[in-house]
């Protein structure tokens, strides 16, 4: 059994924390966080959220880094060597993250787009009402209008980190993003607090209204800190994997899971209040909000093109680590499964990806005829691996953990480190009763809300 000294992994504990923090900020924390707190009462929904992330969120975090560190293998022979004779949830988990980075990809490509407009000064035409509609479906004159080339070169940078490998792409590149990333939000954030009028809107963000207090409070923030920390994507298996022996994995995942939440509370102290002050608190969830809300918030703020530049190199940072991550798991699968040389298999995922992703680039103009489900293909996507089927892959590893292999399999593996495993307790009753029923019910909700019958 390979392990994180003999496979290649991170050299330091910090590159280890910055590129698995990196992983787990994403979009997520940008388009959704602040939507969902504006909607279930501010400060109750944080403080919510804020228990989830200690409890549920650590629990679910502690079993991949354990099941990847323990294994020394990426999430499909992970899995499938605890499954056994059940190798389907190993495949399931190696289709998460390919299917996921193909369209991550694509709008990391609109994120790229956004981010060099405002550079050049092209920000209101990014304000304008239909932009976002016209460049997402290529009807726009001009190369560089379509989303394609953006795609391409979004894709492109993504592949050539993660040929790199770990040590000199995915950690080099973490500590210097994940850093520009908190320099970039606090800057924001700093900036917003002295808007005249904002008061209101951080009265807005962080005023508890317990009587929003309810099943959809939890629920909406069970999700999102589900898909926040980029569990069941086999990212954090795959890290996990790359983990040195003495590194203690119960701090490791506070700290990501604290670093995470963090950046999302900075998130929404960034956008919820703008939102509220300069657009009419239009707040709404997903790329409406990156795309189309938020360039006309900057060009009714003070100094707008400056603030939108730095708000889409933000964004694109925390997009990029999460890309970044998506592949090497996918990649990993390769390299560990089949003996697959680094570099064949960046090329491999990188055309999976690029065929993929032009599905969902495309999905908006010239393929819109094409819908799964009454959805274009990006829609589709996401739908299917966030709300079926990491819920599922979640589920199965906590039936795996918790009651077939037991949970002192992970619990070994954290005390192995020499280091005292402090919320073991807690951690039982979490993986084997408490995270469970949380898988079912995301799913449920997930499920459900696709469709209309039931939306948070």
């Amino acid at each position: 059994m390979e392990t994180a000294e003999t496979r290649g992994g991170f050299s330091s504990r910090l590159g280890f924390i910055l590129a698995t923090a990196g992983a787990a900020v994403g979009l997520g924390n940008l388009w959704r966080f602040p939507y969902l707190a504006e909607e279930y009462g501010g400060g109750i929904f944080l403080l919510v959220y804020l228990i989830l992330v200690v409890t549920f969120g650590v629990a679910m975090l502690i079993t991949e880094l354990a099941v990847g560190r323990r294994t020394g293998k990426s999430c499909f022979d992970a899995l499938m060597e605890l499954a056994g004779k059940h190798p389907i949830i190993g495949w399931v988990a190696t289709l998460v993250p390919l299917i996921i980075v193909s369209y991550y990809c694509v709008i990391g490509g609109w994120v790229t787009k956004y981010f060099a407009d405002y550079v050049v000064g092209s920000g209101s035409d990014l304000a304008s009402s239909g932009f976002f509609g016209d460049f997402s479906a290529a009807a726009l004159p001009g190369l560089f209008d379509s989303p394609v080339p953006w795609f391409l070169i979004y894709a492109g940078l993504t592949i050539v980190v993660v040929l790199f490998g770990v040590e000199k792409g995915i950690e080099r590149i973490s500590k210097i993003l994940m850093p520009a990333l908190f320099v970039i939000l606090i800057a924001i954030c700093a900036y917003v607090l002295t808007l005249p009028g904002i008061s209101e809107g951080l009265s807005y963000y962080l005023t508890p209204d317990f009587d929003k207090l309810s099943f959809k409070t939890i629920a909406g923030a069970m999700g999102q800190l589900f898909y926040s920390l980029s569990i069941a994507m086999g990212i954090t298996i795959a890290y996990g994997s790359y983990m040195r022996k003495q590194e203690n994995i119960e701090k490791s995942a506070y700290t990501i899971a604290l670093t995470d939440t963090s950046v999302a509370f900075l998130a929404g102290l960034m956008v919820v209040p703008t939102v509220v002050v300069f657009g009419g608190g239009n707040i709404t969830s997903g790329p409406g909000l990156m795309f189309q809300t938020m360039p006309i918030v900057f060009e009714s703020m003070p100094a707008g093109d400056a603030v939108g530049a730095a708000f889409f190199l933000l964004t694109f940072i925390a997009a990029l680590t999460s890309s970044i991550a998506l592949l090497e798991a996918v990649v990993a699968v390769l390299k560990d499964r089949w003996n697959i040389q680094r570099v064949r298999a960046c090329l491999i995922v990188g055309l999976l990806i690029i065929a993929l992703g032009m599905l969902s680039c495309l999905g908006y103009g010239p393929l819109d005829m094409i819908q799964i489900l009454g959805m274009p293909f990006l829609d589709f996507f996401d739908f299917i691996t966030n709300s079926v089927m990491m819920p599922l892959v979640a589920l199965i590893t906590c039936i795996l953990v918790g009651w077939v292999v037991k949970t002192r399999y992970v619990t070994e593996e954290v005390e192995s480190s020499g280091c005292r495993f402090r919320t073991k307790p807690l951690y039982h009753i979490m993986v084997r009763y408490v995270c469970p029923i949380f898988m079912v019910l995301i799913l449920i909700v997930g499920v459900t809300g696709a469709f209309g019958i039931y939306t948070i």
